[in-house]
């Protein structure tokens, strides 16, 4: 019997046997979780623990009460929609960012406090070497009515007593930037700042904490725990903070007397809410599983162990940046003081040193570790990219894909943008060049010094191309002298290959600009033109007037000196007439025309009769007889021209002389055969199978705003006076006027949706010589391209012979 039940049981072992480690994982995951809850049970109701100041410091009898009213922001709510009956509807306008319509908010803002004396000079010279680090950038003075230097921006209070002048400057962060900021950065103008290591800081901070972080001084005759941040050296209030001493600003300001505003804004702190400032951060620690652990935190807890530091170094008399190698200095956030405009400069040139030396002892670290991974790879070696790090070269999948190397010399280069074959080598393009030998020189010798020293004799052959997933890569055919240690000399050639790697991509600021905007066309009409105009007019409304876009026509018929008088034939006569009859077939539709005489039109002459006639906001888009607008060009025009920053001149596409270059069909696949011929009119997008070209010489469309066309014919009148004005407005096009007489940027960029049929355009003589030229060059191009133009030419020939 005893044998049966042995049996038995180590028959129901063998079974259990697989299932026993999950058995017994599920028994310990259990007693773990029992234990741990009756410890967390043990410990209270907050886990957490919250550790601001020095180590050893006072902490505040408050923080979990803020702690956990802080947490509940974090919790989702879901606000019901409700909408009162009562009151009209209004359409919901949604932001253009996602950032926007989510209440996100920037890091950072940085205020600087400046005065009379010195917001030319040390206020300057700060906006030159930080302002391109922060979002934002103020500058507060007392000085009234103080006049603001190029891209600075001044916040004027008109009393410079110090305490008066922070409390104003605190009450105007929370006031305009409270609700957008989550830091705030207070430094006076003699103050050098690192920026990139103070915005790598305020990343590295929770964002819910009442925090004044500076470099931490005692009130004198106070005792050791009160405290205040230094303003000499810049010191960081939190957005909570904000929020909680600005209802006290009015009593610290009548209650507290001092000569100093950090002093007086310590006292406030410390008297209303009881914080002082510190010079350490302790990030909060949560044991695992609490749910204020986030991953900003644990990113601050493993870059220092003991927590967040705001290091400074105090600048000695007299004393050169350059010489300074303490590891205070290396590693400081904030130099004070700063006495003059060029000691800001040399400490800036020398931080950017430092941080590109930085830069460059990281990436051979990085170079170092990717080759050490990449021989564990099964490619093994063969995988590594040259340089180390970057992307490989693009590889083509067709023979349509493959980029073009482009040839040049140290004089000429022989990929030229007319399609001649040869070109000199000048501009950005020689300077591109000389840079690219001179860096391969470089590199050379500092590869075989002190063995042997290159000297370059001239570059044999150069080769470039721009690989979009990499930057310009350039192969150098170089003829050196070597020079040995010795003294002996020897001419090699040698081929280097070089890479210039593109840069960080950036999103450039620009003012915000709505699709709702609208858009008032302008076409100025000749006599000679009036023919095509009822074409227009019937384009017009098919793509605007059909789909209602918001935008408006005016015409401007130009009058010859006879023509249009007493008892003479109107020759806009069927132009108003299409006019009146588009009026009549879309109700609500009104087209003004505008009739003016004039012997030798100029666009500028005409744009003024306009503009005069429309608002200073009216965003006009000046078109030609030619064009066909529609929604999507209307659109792009909304969108790229910008009041008071920029305005736009699209290219068009211009199609070939129909008789010269007959147009094709949209390519097939390879191998399709040769393609069929197609109806005129077809897709310019669609690359090379349509005959045409983009016009770059024309430059008659353009879109703008009334306020910037004043400003740039005012500018204009005030430079050029007389006949010397008379004289230039019979030779100047609108974009010329924006371009010379104007501060706004100015955009130039291919249009695929403003096609115009092939036409020659009328070269007045009374034009200048640079848009005479370009209208004749205009025209010649515009007959063909050079395939068509030699067929033509060899036809030609061959029925002369014949």
């Amino acid at each position: 019997m005893t044998g049966l039940s042995t049996m038995r049981l180590s028959s129901l072992l063998a079974l259990l046997r697989p299932a026993l480690p999950l058995i017994l994982g599920l028994s310990l995951g259990c007693s773990l979780s029992l234990l741990r809850v009756s410890w967390i049970q043990g410990e209270g109701d907050d886990p957490c623990i919250e550790a601001v100041g020095e180590l050893g410091g006072p902490q505040n009898p408050d923080s979990r009460t803020r702690l956990d009213q802080s947490d509940e922001d974090f919790k989702p709510r879901i606000i019901p929609y409700y909408r009162d009956p009562n009151k009209p509807y209004k359409k919901v306008l949604r932001t253009r960012y996602i950032q926007t319509e989510l209440g996100s908010r920037e890091r950072l803002l940085v205020a600087v406090l400046t005065s009379r004396t010195t917001l030319s000079t040390l206020a300057v010279a700060v906006n030159r070497t930080v302002a391109h680090h922060f979002p934002r950038l103020l500058y507060f003075t007392g000085q009234r009515g103080a006049r603001a230097p190029a891209g600075m921006q001044v916040v004027s209070h008109g009393d410079e007593r110090p305490a008066w002048l922070m409390s104003e400057t605190l009450r105007h962060l929370h006031t305009h930037f409270g609700a957008d900021y989550d830091w705030f950065f207070i430094m006076q103008d003699d103050t050098y700042v690192q920026a990139p290591r103070l915005a790598a800081l305020a990343g590295h901070l929770s964002i819910n904490q009442d925090l004044y972080l500076g470099r931490a001084e005692e009130f004198i005759g106070a005792g050791e725990q009160a405290r205040y941040c230094h303003g000499g050296f810049g010191y960081l209030l939190s957005r909570s903070l904000l929020l909680r001493l600005w209802p006290h600003l009015d009593g610290c300001r009548g209650d507290i007397l001092s000569a100093r505003p950090d002093e007086w804004l310590g006292r406030c702190l410390i008297d209303s809410l009881g914080i002082g400032c510190v010079s350490q951060h302790q990030p909060l620690f949560c044991p695992f599983g609490s749910p204020l652990l986030t991953f900003d935190s644990l990113r601050a807890l493993e870059s220092s162990k003991i927590g967040q530091q705001y290091r400074s170094f105090e600048l000695a008399k007299n004393r050169d940046p350059e010489k300074e190698g303490s590891s205070a200095f290396l590693n400081a956030f904030a130099v004070h003081p700063v006495s003059e405009g060029n000691l800001m400069y040399r400490l800036h040139k020398r931080f950017s040193a430092l941080e590109l030396d930085r830069a460059y002892s990281e990436i051979e670290q990085l170079q170092a570790q990717i080759r050490n991974l990449t021989m564990l790879t099964p490619e093994g070696e063969a995988g590594l990219s040259w340089p180390v790090g970057l992307p490989a070269p693009f590889t083509p999948h067709s023979r349509f894909e493959v980029l073009g190397w482009d040839y040049f010399t140290e004089q000429h280069t022989f990929s030229c943008a007319d399609g001649a074959p040869k070109c000199p080598l000048q501009g950005a393009s020689r300077a591109d060049v000389g840079d690219a030998v001179e860096t391969a020189l470089e590199q050379l010798n500092r590869r075989y010094q002190p063995r042997l020293r290159f000297q370059k004799q001239r570059l044999l052959n150069g080769y470039r191309r721009f690989d979009p997933a990499r930057g310009m890569e350039y192969t150098l055919d170089l003829l050196l002298e070597a020079v040995t240690q010795r003294g002996h000399r020897r001419a090699l050639a040698r081929r280097v290959s070089l890479l210039r790697p593109l840069s960080r991509v950036e999103i450039l600021p620009m003012p915000y600009v709505t699709e709702a905007t609208r858009v008032q066309l302008v076409l100025p009409l000749l006599v000679a033109e009036a023919a095509a105009a009822p074409a227009f007019l019937e384009a017009f409304a098919t793509n605007v007037l059909e789909p209602r876009e918001h935008a408006l026509l005016t015409l401007l018929l130009v009058y010859g000196p006879r023509e249009g008088g007493r008892g003479a034939p109107d020759p806009f006569l069927r132009v108003k007439a299409a006019a009146t009859e588009l009026e009549r077939r879309y109700p609500g539709t009104r087209l003004a025309w505008l009739a003016v005489r004039a012997e030798a039109p100029s666009q500028v002459r005409l744009m003024d009769v306009i503009s005069k006639k429309h608002p200073v906001d009216t965003l006009f888009f000046v078109t030609t007889v030619w064009t066909r607008p529609g929604p999507e060009v209307l659109n792009r025009c909304r969108m790229n021209a910008i009041s008071g920053w920029q305005a736009f001149f699209p290219v068009h596409f211009q199609e070939f002389n129909p008789t010269l270059s007959p147009q094709r069909s949209p390519p097939g696949p390879p191998g399709a055969g040769p393609d069929p011929p197609s109806s005129p009119g077809a897709d310019p997008s669609r690359g090379a199978s349509v005959g045409g070209r983009f016009d770059r010489q024309a430059s008659a469309e353009g879109c703008f705003y009334n306020a910037d066309y004043l400003a740039a014919r005012a500018r204009l009148a005030g430079e050029l006076a007389g006949q010397e004005e008379e004289e230039a407005l019979e030779g100047l096009e609108v974009m010329d006027v924006f371009l010379r007489f104007s501060g706004l940027h100015l955009f130039r960029a291919v249009e695929p949706g403003l096609v115009q049929k092939f036409s020659l355009r009328d070269c007045s003589p009374r034009l200048s010589e640079e848009l005479y030229h370009r209208c004749r060059l205009s025209n010649l191009e515009g007959l063909g391209g050079r395939a068509q133009l030699a067929m033509t030419l060899f036809e030609q020939e061959q029925a002369n012979s014949t």
